[in-house]
C-alpha cells in the first residue's frame, strides 16, 4: 500500500515549519503590526501600480483566493493545490522532500538493501531538462529509460528499472512529461496507468505544462483514484504569463501541506497573486489563445512539410513542433542571422538534426516560412 510517510526524508517528519506573521493572523482587518513592514507605503511612484499600499504588506502565504477560483476551473479541491514560484519550485521542493543526497548514504545501508544505497529519481529522456538538472543540484541520483523512436515510454523496461536492488531502492519520483517536451506527443495513457500501478513505493509525477492545447484530459481529474500521482501544470503557457512565474501542482492533500510545509513562507509575490486572479476571470480569453494557437500549428505544419529540407514534422499536441531538417544546424545559425530564434535540439536524446520551433502569430509563422524557403533555394 502506497504511503507518502514511508517516502518521506526521515528528519522531515518532525520538521516545525517558520510561522510568518500571516499564518498567525489571518485576517483582513486591522492594524497590523506585526511583520515589520514599511507602515508608510511602497516606494512605487502612486502611478506605477494599481493600489501601491498593498506593496509594502506581505503577501498570503497560501494565496488562497487564487486557489478558491482555480479549484473549480480544475475539477479539484483548494487543499490539492500548491502554488510555486514556476513549474520549477515544485520540481525542486518534491525531490528536496523524498530525496536524500548521495553523500548522506555513502558507506550506509539502508535497512533491508544489502550494500551502500541512495535515493533516485526516474526519468524518461528526451524531456524536460529541469528534473535532471534539480536531481544534479541536489546530488541524488538519477535512472534514465529513454523514450522509443516514436517518443513513447518503453514500459517494460521502465517497469524494470523501477524495481529495486541490492544496491539501490526503488525510485523516489518518476517524472513523465505529457505532452513531452521537446518532442510535443502526449504519453500512451495506458502507460502512465501502468507506472502508477506499479509504483507502490514511489510518486508519479506528470508535467502537464502543455496540456491545455491537447484533446485528451487532464491526469488531474485521477488524484483521487491514486494517492502517488502529482500534476504540474503553469501559467506560462496557455494563459500567457510567463514573466509571472507561477507555477500549479496538484496532489493528494497530505502531500499539498508538505509541500506548504518545506517551501519558502511567501513564494508568491503580492503582483503575482493580483495578475493572477485577474488572468482567472479571462478564461475565455485563454480559450481563445488555445483555439487560435492549434490552428496556427496546424498551418505551420502543413507549410513546414512542403518544404524541401524538412524531412519529418513529429506530431504534437503541444504549442510547439519538433522538425527534422536535412540540415539542421545551418538552418538554425541562417535562421538566427535573419533574426528568426527557434530551438536547436540535435544534441538531445532521439533529436538529431531537429530544431523546436514554437507557433508564434501568423504573421510570426509566415515569417519563419519565407525565411526556410530562401534558405532552401539557396542551399
Amino acid at each position: 500500500m502506497f504511503s507518502l510517510q514511508s517516502l518521506l526524508r526521515p528528519h522531515l517528519l518532525t520538521l516545525t515549519p517558520y510561522s510568518s506573521a500571516r499564518d498567525e493572523y489571518t485576517g483582513k482587518v486591522g492594524v497590523f503590526l506585526d511583520a515589520n513592514e514599511n507602515a508608510l507605503g511602497s516606494a512605487l511612484s502612486r502611478g506605477a501600480l494599481d493600489g501601491a499600499t498593498l506593496y509594502s504588506r506581505y503577501p498570503d502565504p497560501h494565496q488562497l483566493a487564487i486557489k478558491e477560483r482555480l479549484a473549480p476551473l480544475k475539477g479539484v479541491r483548494p487543499e490539492q493545490i500548491f502554488l510555486g514560484n514556476g513549474s520549477d519550485e515544485p520540481i525542486d521542493l518534491l525531490i528536496r522532500a523524498f530525496c536524500e543526497p548521495i553523500q548522506t548514504w555513502s558507506g550506509l545501508a539502508r535497512p533491508g538493501l544489502a550494500g551502500p544505497v541512495h535515493d533516485r529519481i526516474l526519468i524518461l529522456p528526451p524531456t524536460y531538462g529541469m528534473y535532471e538538472v534539480s536531481a544534479t543540484v541536489n546530488n541524488v541520483g538519477i535512472t534514465r529509460v529513454p523514450l522509443t523512436p516514436s517518443f513513447q515510454v518503453d514500459l517494460p523496461a521502465v517497469l524494470a528499472a523501477m524495481q529495486p536492488t541490492d544496491d539501490q531502492p526503488d525510485p523516489k519520483l518518476v517524472w513523465i512529461c505529457s505532452p513531452n517536451n521537446p518532442s510535443g506527443n502526449l504519453i500512451d495513457p495506458s502507460a502512465i496507468r501502468a507506472i502508477l500501478d506499479a509504483a507502490t513505493q514511489s510518486l508519479v509525477v506528470v508535467d502537464e505544462a502543455y496540456i491545455d492545447f491537447a484533446e485528451a484530459p487532464s491526469w488531474v481529474a485521477q488524484l483521487d483514484a491514486y494517492p502517488n500521482l502529482v500534476v504540474l501544470q503553469t501559467f506560462s503557457k496557455a494563459w500567457g504569463l510567463a514573466a509571472l512565474r507561477l507555477g500549479m501542482c496538484f496532489g493528494s492533500a497530505e502531500l499539498v501541506a508538505l509541500l506548504n510545509k518545506i517551501k519558502p513562507p511567501y513564494n508568491i509575490s503580492a503582483p503575482t497573486q493580483q495578475l493572477a486572479l485577474n488572468a482567472l476571470g479571462q478564461v475565455t480569453l485563454k480559450n481563445a489563445f488555445v483555439a487560435t494557437l492549434n490552428t496556427e500549428r496546424q498551418f505551420l505544419a502543413e507549410q513546414l512539410a512542403a518544404l524541401p529540407q524538412v524531412q519529418q514534422i513529429y506530431p504534437s499536441d503541444a504549442n510547439f513542433l519538433l522538425v527534422r531538417f536535412q540540415n539542421a544546424q545551418a538552418t538554425f545559425e541562417q535562421l538566427i542571422q535573419q533574426q528568426v530564434i527557434v530551438r536547436d535540439r540535435s544534441r538531445v536524446q532521439r533529436c538529431a538534426g531537429c530544431l523546436r520551433i514554437t507557433v508564434g502569430t501568423r504573421t510570426e509563422n509566415e515569417r519563419l516560412l519565407a525565411v526556410l524557403a530562401e534558405i532552401g533555394q539557396s542551399s
